[in-house]
Formats: C-alpha cells, sequence, structure tokens
C-alpha cells in the first residue's frame, strides 16, 4: 500500500470517528429529549378549576420551549360559538396583551390549516410563505414556526379509537440558535400535543362539571323551598339551609350523619321511612313549630340509579300557612258576603212584601215612603257591595283602577256620606271639620266617594255603643290629609299592620257580631294608591281608631293631562 493510500485511509477513519462521535452525541441530546418529554408528559394532577389549569399550563409551555429550543410557545383553543383559535394564557414569549388578541379564524393561517386538516405543519419563513397572517407575524415577530394539532381520541378497551377531534393547535415559534424546525422536533411536539391535549379536554371538563355543581348547590341552597336527601342507609347525603331552617336545625352540617339523629324523631323521618320502605313518592301536610307553627307540604321522591335501584330519597318542604291562610280566609270571604247580601235582601224582601200584603191601605203614605226610604238605601249597599267585589277582581287581575278626575267637593262629598250613613244608626254623633283649603280636590268622585264610605261606615260598625264619628282633613302643603275616627272596640296592635291586606278581619267576639267582608280596607288603599297617596291607621284596644288617606289635591295624572 502506498504511503498516499495510506495518508487517504487515515483522512477517511478520522471522519468516521468524528462522525461516530458526532452521532453518539447527537443520541445523547435525543436521549436527553426524549428523557425530558416524558417528564413533560407525566400524569398531571387532577385539574378542577381555571386557575390550576391556567398554573399547569404555564409550566407545560415553558417546558416545551426547552425541550423544542423555542423562543415562543402559545396554545390556541378553538371556540364553537366565534369560530376562532384562540390563544390562551399563559404563553411562554407572549405577554399578557399579547396573548389577548392573539385569535384567528379557524380558515385562516397556517394554524387554520393544522386545526382543519389535524396534521403537524412547519413554516421556515412566516414573512415569505403567503399562508401566515402578517399582522400577528409582525406583532409577535415571527421568524419560522412548528404547529402541531392538539388531538383528542376516546378509545375502549382494546384500546381502539373510537372518537377523534381536534380541539385546538399548539404553536411553537423561532427554533433558537437562528436554526430552523425538523421532523424530529415534530415527533417530539407531537407526543407532547397528545398529552396537553388529553390535560386540557379533563381540565374543561372537570371545570364545567365543578361549574355545575356550584351552580346547583347555589341553587339548591338559594330555594325558599327545603330540600334533604336521605340515602337508603338513612344517611343524610344533602341538606339545604332552607330545610335547616325549616326543621330548626342547628347551624353546623348535618350530611353524613343518621337522619334520626339530624331530624329527629317525629312526622318527617316517619314519612321518609314510609317512602323508603314503600319505594313510592308520598305528599302529606305537616305542622312544624308546634302550637302556632307553620304548615307545610313534605313531598318524597325516589332516587334511583342507572339500573333503576333506589339509591335514596329526596324531600322538599314548601311553606303553605300563607296558602292555607288564603283559602281560609276565602271560605270566611264567602260566607262574609253571602250574609251581607242576604242582610239587605231580606230587608227589601220584606218591606216589598209587607207592601203588596197591604190590599187594604193599612199603611198611610208617610210610612209608605219611609219603607221606600229603606228599600233605596238597601238597594244602594247591594250597589256598594257589588261594586266593591268588581273592584277588588280587577284589582286581582293586574289591571289598573282607571281614574275619571273632576274637580270635587270634599266638604259637600263627606256630607253626603254621613247623610247616607245616619240612616243606620241612631247612636252615634258626626262631627266634621273640612277647612276651606282643602274643600276643592281634583279627583275621581265616585272613589273618593267609596273611600269615605267604607271608612264612615267602618267607624259606625265598629262602634256599636255609638259615640262620635268624626271626618276632619288638613291641608299638607300640597295634599290633604282626610282623617275618620271613631270611639269603638279598637284595634290590637298585632293586627295594624295587616288592616289593609286582602281578607284580613280581626277575629273577636266583638268584630264576629259585627260582621263584614274583610275587602273593605284593602280597596281603601288601592283606591287611595291610585290617585297617588297613602293610608295608615292608628288605634288602641276599647279606644277607638283613626284612619287617614294621603292624597295631593292634584294627582299626577291631572297635572301630565293639563300640560
Amino acid at each position: 500500500m502506498t504511503q498516499q493510500s495510506q495518508d487517504t485511509l487515515r483522512q477517511e477513519l478520522h471522519q468516521l470517528r468524528t462522525r461516530i462521535s458526532e452521532l453518539e452525541k447527537a443520541k445523547r441530546e435525543l436521549e436527553k429529549r426524549i428523557s425530558q418529554t416524558s417528564e413533560a408528559i407525566e400524569v398531571a394532577p387532577m385539574v378542577t378549576s381555571q386557575a390550576e389549569l391556567e398554573s399547569t399550563l404555564g409550566g407545560f409551555v415553558k417546558r416545551v420551549g426547552f425541550i423544542i429550543q423555542a423562543e415562543k410557545c402559545v396554545i390556541m383553543l378553538y371556540d364553537r360559538e366565534t369560530g376562532e383559535l384562540v390563544a390562551q394564557w399563559p404563553a411562554l414569549g407572549l405577554s399578557r396583551d399579547q396573548a389577548r388578541t392573539f385569535r384567528l379564524r379557524a380558515t385562516q393561517g397556517i394554524s387554520g390549516e393544522i386545526f382543519r386538516e389535524g396534521r403537524a405543519m412547519i413554516c421556515h419563513d412566516t414573512v415569505a410563505d403567503a399562508r401566515t397572517v402578517k399582522e400577528f407575524v409582525a406583532l409577535l415577530r415571527i421568524r419560522n414556526m412548528l404547529g402541531v394539532p392538539l388531538v383528542v381520541e376516546r378509545r375502549d378497551t382494546q384500546q381502539q379509537v373510537l372518537e377523534r377531534s381536534v380541539i385546538g393547535v399548539i404553536n411553537v415559534f423561532n427554533k433558537r440558535g437562528g436554526g430552523n424546525f425538523n421532523e424530529e422536533d415534530v415527533r417530539l411536539l407531537t407526543v407532547l400535543a397528545r398529552n396537553a391535549a388529553a390535560l386540557i379536554s379533563n381540565a374543561q371538563y372537570m371545570i364545567r362539571i365543578a361549574a355545575e355543581k356550584q351552580q346547583l348547590e347555589t341553587a339548591l341552597q338559594s330555594m325558599l323551598a327545603g330540600v334533604l336527601v336521605m340515602a337508603t342507609d338513612e344517611r343524610v347525603l344533602l341538606l339545604n339551609s332552607a330545610a335547616r331552617h325549616i326543621l330548626q336545625l342547628p347551624a353546623e352540617n348535618g350530611v353524613g350523619r343518621p337522619a334520626a339523629e339530624v331530624v329527629g324523631p317525629g312526622e318527617v323521618l316517619d314519612l321518609l321511612r314510609d317512602s323508603m320502605a314503600s319505594k313510592e313518592e308520598v305528599s302529606r301536610e305537616i305542622s312544624l313549630g308546634g302550637e302556632g307553627g307553620r304548615t307545610f307540604q313534605m313531598q318524597t321522591a325516589l332516587l334511583r340509579d342507572d339500573r333503576s335501584e333506589p339509591t335514596g330519597i329526596v324531600a322538599t318542604f314548601s311553606d303553605i300557612t300563607e296558602i292555607r291562610n288564603i283559602e281560609r280566609m276565602k271560605t270566611e270571604f264567602v260566607s262574609s258576603v253571602s250574609h251581607e247580601l242576604r242582610t239587605p235582601l231580606t230587608s227589601i224582601k220584606g218591606f216589598v212584601r209587607t207592601l203588596l200584603d197591604d190590599t187594604e191601605g193599612y199603611y198611610d203614605r208617610d210610612t209608605q215612603r219611609e219603607f221606600y226610604q229603606i228599600i233605596d238605601a238597601e238597594c244602594d249597599r247591594l250597589v256598594r257591595l257589588i261594586s266593591d267585589m268588581l273592584n277588588v277582581a280587577r284589582i286581582e287581575s293586574g289591571r289598573a283602577l282607571e281614574l275619571d278626575l273632576s274637580t270635587v267637593d270634599l266638604a259637600a262629598l263627606v256630607a253626603k256620606v254621613i247623610t247616607s250613613q245616619k240612616s243606620y244608626t241612631t247612636r252615634h254623633k258626626f262631627y266634621t271639620d273640612i277647612p276651606e283649603s282643602c274643600r276643592h280636590i281634583v279627583a275621581d268622585e265616585d272613589k273618593i266617594d267609596q273611600i269615605l264610605t267604607n271608612l264612615v261606615s267602618n267607624a259606625v260598625k265598629y262602634s256599636p255603643q255609638g259615640g262620635q264619628v268624626s271626618v276632619t282633613a288638613t291641608d299638607k302643603d300640597g295634599s290633604v290629609a282626610v282623617t275618620v275616627s271613631d270611639q269603638g272596640i279598637g284595634i290590637a296592635a298585632e293586627h295594624l299592620g295587616k288592616m289593609f291586606s286582602r281578607f284580613h278581619r280581626v277575629d273577636s267576639a266583638d268584630t264576629r257580631k259585627v260582621g263584614g267582608t274583610g275587602i273593605g280596607l284593602y280597596l281603601v288603599r288601592h283606591l287611595v294608591e291610585a290617585h297617588g297617596g297613602t293610608v295608615s291607621v292608628e288605634s288602641q284596644v276599647g279606644q277607638g281608631s283613626s284612619f287617614t288617606f294621603l292624597m295631593p289635591k292634584r294627582p299626577a295624572q291631572a297635572t301630565a293631562e293639563r300640560k
């Protein structure tokens, strides 16, 4: 072998050794990157909140940038509502403002193409590439890029893919050292993207479930109805604040404890056990709180698993005390109205029959005229009662009371009402004081008549022993305050706040003798409020009552019409 041949061989051997050294170095570098990739794709802790997801992604994008040797890394998720790929924060190498503005339609740019086609892509020159969105290339100072789709796969027990969907894209920009991304980077980023897609998909699901759970818990806790859930082993699984209040339970959480310890023996526990034993829904009215307590509609329903096996009982408690009170008051109202209608009708019928039977002219003309006046007064009484009920029906149906406004002589109207009421009593004295400054107001005369008639009539009825009934008016800076006072039986303090409620009547031996429908003061309040006024009451038992309605001399409606 010649010297030249030996030299050539030595040179080639040196080159081979150099190449082997480079390959071994590349192998070590690759093993290092694979090791780092393995660390990056380790199973992340369960993410259940947006803050936890951001923290996890922050560490992830930093690791990706280190492994792929990229200056920037950003995850972009697809928003179905807008059809856009939206950058997520945190992102490596991007400020929060940059990430917030980095969004593009799924039909735009290389990222859009990666998302639509579901495959990785490399761009060595983003400025020259016609596919890139130059606005973001300039804004983010992107030289080159590598993008990989974020793919979520659902597999069966044999690891066969049942469903595959692309939820976004992971992009890395600007290879460090001025180089370009290569196929090895693609393989590494694909592995990382698979883990990121699973992490993000699971996190979004858990965050959504956590949010829905929180909404459900908030809704349950804010419900006016009580809710209690009991398992088949009689442990309390859920107890909202309304149920805790209804059952008069302490503030501490009773969840997980036996129902017998939480609710104690009684109707509630018996009903829960009956429903569980019969495996049927049960509905029953129960009274809680002892004497003077409240009435609840307790209803149970079975909870079942996916095999229709009972797993527990859910019970709801609805407070129906007011409903039962209203039903009772309506019953009393019907009875009272029947009595109120029967009384004038009986009088009318009696006097008409008396006049018809007087074929011999036994009653002189003055007596007959007195009978006719009584009949006329009783007819007026019937008309007022029917008118009151019709007005209450209008109020209950939500229709506003229409006003027919005109100038009303308040003094003359009070005198008319008192004259009418005098025909029903000989025990009362009437006193009026309507100053000239209060005499003329703009109002609906018929409705003011109803207000005064109701108040004066009540003053007469509820002072059965007689006494003085006063109607006075006071000028109140553009308004007039009219007070109707009596010296009657008075009203107990606990009833004062309910006097203007529908169907409310003070139940006592004295009031039962008087009768009434329980709608007069309810109607007075609405008639006064229709004029833009208010009504109030002051009273003491045994010392009489004073009802005052305050209303403008000229309602706003009249002022607006004048303008």
